[in-house]
């Protein structure tokens, strides 16, 4: 009777020192888990503070940026202001004619042309007649892909009635006149426009 008590006791002994055991070492292992989910917790916090810093880093080159670019509206009508006496002076184009071609140019073309040389709105595009509206004479379009000679032809003769509508204007107006008109639409264009037309077309090799 008594082996049986003391042989039983034991094993309920270890049984029971077993599952405190094991209890302890689960509890021991979450809360490792935890502190160590805890510990993880600080670092996305400390970095979203600096993901939020840039944020207003970032906005704020946002509005001189913003500024940066009304700067450069403004000097755009001051070069465009010089551009003239530039183009004069290094185009040798001469004042007179420049004044007398607008002067054409206002009686003749401004109606088609626009009253600056910037041609009609959708020019890219046939109408739906087929033929194109005018273009721009400001250097804008194609007008300054054509040599002296051809512009002047194209005024005089005008252009193929199943491409566009301008007319012909050969004994409508004077040699003067078609001379000055040429002069007056190469002052509009710019100085790029003029220097490349200047080598590349009107003294092509």
């Amino acid at each position: 009777m008594k082996s049986p008590l003391t042989v039983a006791t034991p094993a309920n002994q270890q049984r029971k020192f077993a599952s405190m055991g094991l209890r302890y070492f689960l509890l021991a292992g979450m809360t490792v888990v935890f502190i160590a989910a805890c510990g993880e917790s600080k670092p996305p916090a400390a970095a979203s503070a600096p993901a939020a810093a840039p944020a207003p880093a970032t906005a704020a080159p946002d509005v001189p940026s913003a500024g940066s670019t009304t700067p450069p509206a403004e000097p755009a009508p001051s070069v465009a202001a010089p551009v003239e006496p530039k183009n004069l002076a290094a185009r040798k184009l001469d004042p007179e004619k420049i004044k007398r071609g607008e002067v054409v140019y206002r009686t003749n073309c401004a109606n088609c042309h626009g009253p600056n040389g910037e041609g009609t709105p959708g020019w890219r595009n046939p109408g739906a007649d087929g033929r194109y509206p005018p273009p721009p004479l400001d250097g804008t379009a194609h007008a300054w892909h054509h040599s002296t000679e051809t512009l002047e032809r194209m005024i005089r003769v005008g252009s193929p009635a199943d491409i566009g509508g301008m007319p012909a204007w050969d004994g409508k107006l004077t040699n003067q006149q078609i001379d000055d008109v040429i002069v007056w639409i190469k002052s509009l264009w710019p100085d790029e426009v003029h220097d490349i037309w200047h080598k590349e077309i009107e003294n092509k090799p």
